[in-house]
């Protein structure tokens, strides 16, 4: 009886979470339903159930609310930087205050484990506390002109209003690394979160309305339209930013969207993330590194390891180990005590990972551990090690998104860097070595914008996010990432 109890009262309080969101757009200030009342479904990935139904918008909605971000520019853009960063800062800490629930409506709509999810709020939190130090710290210059005739001023001024657009894994962090510069900045903002996750941003926005955010600064526009929606507004000439984190294939198509108005971009795209361990590395360390790069987030993260490379020496080892730890991770919806392993987001989602696998096994890979769905409700899929994977495999090639480890060999420091490098994408590398030398000449010929050199989890809110290649264009986070929404003005001074 007291299990059903708990049960009920989980079940209860779950819903009381989900009620608490508002479910309608957010423009000017104001919530406010889809034109004709349009609406679309969230599911539970982890029971296919529906959580409850939030605003579809059209292109209409989306016109009103770029409406509003022009209307307020002027006027936020004269917001005094401290105050800019007062609002960030209460945001910061009022999230922190709600972060359980925040969690807990992260877990529902996404399906990773609370545990992880509450790590995520915090995440999500700490750019709002950066970016409100960064904001009374945006600075120009001025200096005497070479010719001693002159002066040089420079200043640093907001770009304007800005498209944001927001992906399904992290739905709240990718939102605040986004808005927490553009705010600092001075910039008004349309955002629009992932159809799959739109209730962590919906949460998020109505914390800045109770901060203070002025109307019209931020509007939020929920759709799974996303094309007729969005590309009207890219093409637009109010506006003058473009910020994207999702798949290199609609990065590319944003890209080209945006030339007809030499939009500015940041592009945080897709990865391939090699993850090399030498002879020399501590296997104990590589391990765990290994868990966190790969399993973090239920392996659907653009930063999750993709490709493990192993010196042969070690290789049989770590591979062994490494299906043991994933063989014993416990799988569940997300909101269970304990529950390390949660659904992936969709069933899509979950049928490319079984089409990489199978194709892999195909090819002569041999399955260490899972390699299967698991039937029932949800979109789960047991974390798998392959090895004896061949170089030709698609998931060599492609970004797995899912609890899916590849293991290969390498015999020497050339083959790792190479095999490393033979990708388009180009976001994140992870190496394993107790050779100094070895470690700064790899990270040296590695072409990723970030290393986690003996450490399986790079993001960092004070460190600049980003990837080079196909993974993308600008930086986000760290000192650099307000630079993404501010344009250089120079001023000739003539003092003859």
């Amino acid at each position: 009886m007291s299990e059903n109890r708990a049960v009920h009262e989980g079940a209860d309080r779950e819903r009381e979470i989900v009620d608490r969101v508002p479910k309608e757009l957010f423009v000017g200030g104001t919530w406010r339903p889809a034109t004709g009342g349009r609406t679309f479904d969230v599911e539970d990935p982890s029971t296919g159930e529906v959580l409850c139904a939030v605003a579809d918008a059209t292109p209409e909605d989306g016109l009103a609310a770029l409406d509003a971000a022009a209307k307020a520019q002027e006027s936020w853009a004269r917001h005094a930087p401290r105050a800019r960063g007062e609002i960030l800062r209460a945001a910061f800490e009022m999230i922190m205050a709600r972060q359980e629930d925040l969690a807990v409506l992260m877990t529902l709509e996404m399906g990773k484990p609370l545990p992880e999810s509450r790590a995520e709020v915090a995440y999500a939190a700490e750019f709002f506390r950066w970016f409100a130090e960064e904001a009374v710290r945006v600075e120009g210059g001025y200096a005497v002109a070479p010719n001693g005739q002159g002066r040089l001023l420079v200043m640093k001024q907001p770009v304007g209003p800005s498209l944001l657009i927001t992906p399904w894994n992290f739905p709240m962090a990718m939102g605040t690394r986004k808005i927490g510069p553009a705010v600092a900045a001075g910039c008004t903002m349309v955002i629009k979160p992932a159809r799959d996750t739109p209730l962590s941003m919906l949460a998020l926005a109505d914390i800045l309305r109770e901060c203070g955010l002025p109307d019209g600064v931020l509007n939020v526009i929920t759709t799974t339209s996303t094309g007729r929606v969005m590309e009207p507004l890219i093409r637009d000439g109010r506006t003058r930013k473009l910020s994207f984190t999702g798949s290199t294939e609609v990065g590319r198509r944003l890209i080209e969207q945006s030339a007809g108005q030499v939009l500015r971009t940041s592009m945080e795209l897709g990865g391939n993330a090699p993850f090399l361990v030498f002879d020399d590395a501590d296997l104990d360390a590589a391990i765990e590194g290994a868990m966190i790069a790969k399993m973090r987030n239920i392996g659907e993260a653009c930063t999750a390891a993709n490709r493990f490379y192993v010196h042969s020496a070690v290789a049989e080892e770590f591979a062994r180990r490494l299906a043991d730890r994933m063989g014993s991770l416990r799988i569940g919806r997300g909101v269970e005590e304990g529950v390390q392993v949660g659904p992936l987001i969709n069933a899509d989602a979950r049928e490319k990972v079984g089409e990489l696998v199978a194709e892999a096994v195909g090819r002569g890979a041999k399955v260490l551990a899972g390699g299967e769905k698991i039937d029932g409700p949800g979109h789960f899929y047991r974390p798998t090690v392959l090895t004896g994977v061949p170089r030709e495999a698609y998931l060599v090639h492609e970004e797995i998104f899912g609890p899916v480890a590849p293991v290969l060999t390498f015999e020497d420091e050339d083959q790792a860097v190479a095999d490393a490098n033979d990708t388009e994408y180009g976001l994140v590398s992870y190496v394993y070595t107790r050779d100094l030398n070895r470690a700064v000449r790899v990270c040296e010929r590695l072409e990723t914008g970030m290393i986690g050199l003996n450490q399986g989890l790079v993001s960092n809110p004070a460190a600049p996010f980003g990837g080079v290649k196909q993974s993308g264009l600008g930086r986000e986070g760290g000192r650099v990432g307000i630079e993404e929404f501010l344009e250089t003005k120079y001023v000739a001074l003539n003092l003859s």
